[in-house]
């Protein structure tokens, strides 16, 4: 009789002795659960630690400053709220540096730790890549967001006129608070705090338009050389030149989009933050934002590619890059975010480029509305198709399972 009760207890034993092994021998990245999401995958360690601190709440994160002692800060280096502001990002590095304006030249008045970034090096391509974009972006007092889930928050106005001349998709890609990101910068709370009171006295004071300048590194030439073979070195040799300009004069360069670049010319103290057209276009790049919604509707579709009229295909001379690379590697990054989001790896996004599925929709591509009805529909098509794949792989298994 007391055999049996014994044997469980032993079982019991067992079993807690060996669930004590798995623990001590588990990754501490894998706790807490609630806190581990697709952001993580493909991050970088310092990206990943960030994240778990936000998790467990240690806040501020390790470099922050004295969030609150602002006004005393600002003292300590003479400058003012309500001064001009310019913003630059550095995604590798996961900072953001907030630069104002003291007489005629920027200063640099903090830099803060990003919390968190989603993608990797490289720009947006499309509508749910969940990939944060790199460029040149400007925020008006339009793109100050007082509600929603992220009520204190900047709008970049992705996609910009070069976004939009290279028929890059996206919106509400945003500088928001809190830990999380699938396209945006997140800051945490207090940090957007900080950046949303300084940014929004500016443009209250009367600056027309805060300068956010958007870097995959710091463009060192160390740092250039070392991903001299990336398919973007030339995007970011371009974005270097916007660099230079600023770390010579300390004041935000005039920039404008001309043949599918940035065309960029040291700014004039004069006229920090007063241009009411940040971005303007020029040459080929203006006559191509005139037809860009015939464009996008070509690009994505195509089926209709061998039976294009003559009118159609001089548009298609416009383009700084063929349709078919356009639709590529829109297809790449959406393939890649897919993947992992389904499998937590990598994946081989541009092996699967050619298999996911085309979308069109009849609206007009520079409406946001239109764009995320287009990543919403390409979301289900790509679901779609992976349940598909999923329930092949199934049945070959049962097939190929011995009887």
């Amino acid at each position: 009789m007391l055999r049996g009760p014994l044997q469980r207890r032993g079982l019991l034993g067992c079993m807690i002795a060996l669930l004590a092994l798995v623990s001590a021998h588990t990754p501490a990245f894998v706790f807490p659960a609630q806190a581990l999401t697709i952001e993580l995958l493909d991050a970088a360690p310092d990206r990943i630690e960030r994240q778990r601190l936000a998790a467990r709440g240690a806040l501020p994160l390790p470099g922050t400053p004295e969030i609150a002692e602002t006004a005393a800060r600002l003292e300590k280096l003479d400058l003012s709220e309500g001064s001009p502001v310019l913003i630059r990002i550095f995604k590798e590095e996961s900072e953001l540096e907030m630069w104002i304006q003291r007489n005629d030249r920027y200063l640099l008045f903090a830099t803060y730790p990003i919390c968190n970034w989603s993608g990797t090096l490289g720009p947006k391509l499309a509508e749910g890549d969940k990939q944060a974009p790199e460029g040149f972006y400007t925020v008006t007092r339009r793109q100050m967001h007082r509600s929603g889930r992220w009520p204190r928050s900047l709008n970049l106005g992705f996609p910009n006129v070069f976004d939009r001349s290279l028929l890059r998709t996206g919106s509400y890609i945003l500088i928001h608070g809190g830990c999380s990101s699938v396209g945006c910068y997140a800051m945490t709370n207090d940090v957007i705090n900080e950046v949303f009171g300084l940014v929004q006295k500016a443009l209250k004071a009367g600056q027309r338009h805060v300068p956010i300048h958007v870097f995959p590194f710091r463009m060192t030439e160390a740092n250039l050389d070392k991903y001299r073979t990336s398919e973007w070195a030339p995007f970011w040799n371009n974005l270097k030149q916007g660099y230079d300009s600023f770390e010579t004069t300390r004041l935000p360069p005039s920039i404008s989009v001309c043949d599918g670049r940035y065309t960029i010319s040291d700014g004039r103290p004069q006229e920090v933050g007063l241009s009411s057209r940040p971005l303007a276009a020029c040459g080929q790049t203006a006559q191509l934002l005139e037809v860009e919604e015939q464009l996008q509707s070509i690009v994505s579709q195509p089926s209709r590619w061998s039976t294009l009229s003559e009118t159609e295909r001089r548009l298609l001379t416009l383009l700084k890059a063929p349709p078919r690379q356009i639709l590529r590697r829109r297809q790449a990054a959406l393939a890649r975010a897919s993947s992992s989001k389904k499998s937590g790896t990598r994946g081989n996004a541009a092996g699967r480029a050619e298999t996911v599925p085309n979308v069109g929709v009849k609206c007009n591509l520079r409406l946001a509305s239109c764009r995320r009805h287009l990543a919403l529909k390409r979301k289900r098509a790509s679901r779609a198709y992976a349940d598909k794949q999923r329930r092949q792989r199934s049945r070959r298994s049962a097939h190929n399972t011995p009887r």
